[in-house]
This record gives structure tokens, C-alpha cells and sequence, in this order.
């Protein structure tokens, strides 16, 4: 059984090859069934984190770390809402998930970062990598599967168009 930094570095090459994918590809099928492989698996990883690996590191990570990794999800679902629910005939579809790749990869870069990264806070300070690992995969396994079932989560969108002074 992996351990939960093996896992979650994964997720991380999966989501590059993704997008990877997406900027070759050609025809707005095969963008949009790219890009809805991406929101999937964006908010499995980040939800998985967020229930089990994050509260794992909670006193043996720098508690800022932390925060900041909260606050790039956050950015994060944003626009895989925005991506979710919209199409590659939008006029910002592809800025967006340029945006979004953007993002993950900085966030990658602070979770896997040498010694000061988050893996390695984790790992150097006794968190239980074996245990959490089978949480993550087990969790993982449940919400991948519930999407195959019921397809992306429905979020209500609100914009900035929204908000005027």
C-alpha cells in the first residue's frame, strides 16, 4: 500500500499529464471531457486533503503552511466551478484552465517542496504516512465513485459581476 505522500505525488503527475493534454488537444470535445477529468480530479484531491491529510498535519506543520494550502483550494474550486459548468465555446474556457494549472502548480511546488515543503514538514515530524495513505486511498476510491455515479458536483456560481458598488 502506498504511503500518503506517494498518493498524493500521484494525484500531482496525474493532474500535469492532464493538462498537459488539454493544451494539445484539439476539438472542444475532447477539451471538455479533459477539462471535466480535471475538476474531478481536483475536488477528490483537495476534498481528500482537506477531511484526512491536512488535519493529519495539524502540530506538526507550520499552522501557515496549512493556511495557505486551505486558501489555494479555495481559488482553486473557484474556477473549477466556473470550468465545470461552462464550455469550451466560452470565451474564457481555456484562459481559465490555463489559470487553474497555474495555480495547481504552484500549489504542487509548496506541498512537495524540499524540507520546507509540506510532505516533508509531515513526514520529518512523525505524522503516520502508512495510515494516512490508507484513509486517503480508501476516501479517494468513495468519491471517484460517487462522481462516476452522479457526474461533477453542482455548485452555484456567483461572480464578480455580482458585486458593484
Amino acid at each position: 500500500m502506498p504511503d500518503a505522500i506517494t498518493l498524493l505525488k500521484e494525484d500531482h503527475r496525474k493532474l500535469e499529464g492532464l493538462f498537459k493534454d488539454f493544451q494539445d488537444a484539439k476539438g472542444n470535445g475532447a477539451k471538455k471531457k479533459l477539462a471535466e477529468q480535471i475538476c474531478a480530479e481536483i475536488i477528490v484531491h483537495s476534498q481528500i486533503e482537506e477531511e484526512i491529510f491536512y488535519p493529519a498535519c495539524e502540530g506538526k506543520v507550520e499552522e501557515a503552511d496549512l493556511k495557505e494550502a486551505y486558501v489555494e483550494h479555495d481559488a482553486a474550486k473557484v474556477l473549477v466551478a466556473e470550468i465545470a459548468h461552462g464550455g469550451p465555446d466560452d470565451e474564457y474556457y481555456d484562459g481559465k484552465v490555463k489559470v487553474l494549472q497555474e495555480e495547481m502548480e504552484h500549489h504542487i511546488k509548496e506541498e512537495e517542496g524540499w524540507l520546507h515543503g509540506i510532505f516533508s514538514q509531515a513526514k520529518r515530524h512523525g505524522v503516520d504516512m502508512d495510515a494516512v495513505g490508507e484513509q486517503l486511498k480508501k476516501r479517494r476510491s468513495e468519491l471517484m465513485a460517487k462522481i462516476d455515479k452522479d457526474g461533477l458536483p453542482k455548485v452555484k456560481l456567483t461572480t464578480m459581476d455580482d458585486v458593484k458598488v
